[in-house]
């Protein structure tokens, strides 16, 4: 049994990108790691996904475009207020408006510029650049 399948998930992905490979399978998975993969293809950095059903806790296909450097889960779940993002973009990613936060707020999970536009706090889950 694993203690966190989304870091789990998000390593795989970097290991399959590390290697240059063109897509990777992400096994079991969950809403979460399926909204955080989500996220990823609506800003670019992976390609098409979908479900292959195995009655197993099933498993996801997901194709990799090559535009992922680093990428990784938060532990712990820090909490962070809508005037805050700037001190966990200097700790999690490289440079200002260069990647993304992904933060679990009370409208659904989304990335931090989308937060910060909306002008909601929540809890960081996931970083990708």
């Amino acid at each position: 049994m694993q203690n966190d399948p989304l870091s789990s998930a998000l390593s795989a992905i970097m290991n399959a990108e590390k290697l240059g490979k063109k897509s990777c399978t992400v096994k079991p998975i969950s809403s979460q790691i399926k909204t955080v993969i989500d996220i990823l293809g609506t800003e670019g950095y992976v390609s098409e996904t979908s479900v292959i059903e195995d009655g197993r806790g099933n498993s996801l296909q997901i194709g990799l475009t090559g535009k992922i450097n680093k990428i990784g889960s938060i532990k712990p779940r820090f909490s962070v207020k809508n005037d805050n993002y700037e001190r966990f973009e200097k700790n999690f990613l490289p440079a200002k408006d260069f990647g993304l936060l992904i933060v679990s707020t009370s409208k659904g999970m989304m990335t931090h510029n989308a937060a910060k536009e909306k002008r909601l706090g929540g809890k960081l889950i996931a970083y990708c650049y």
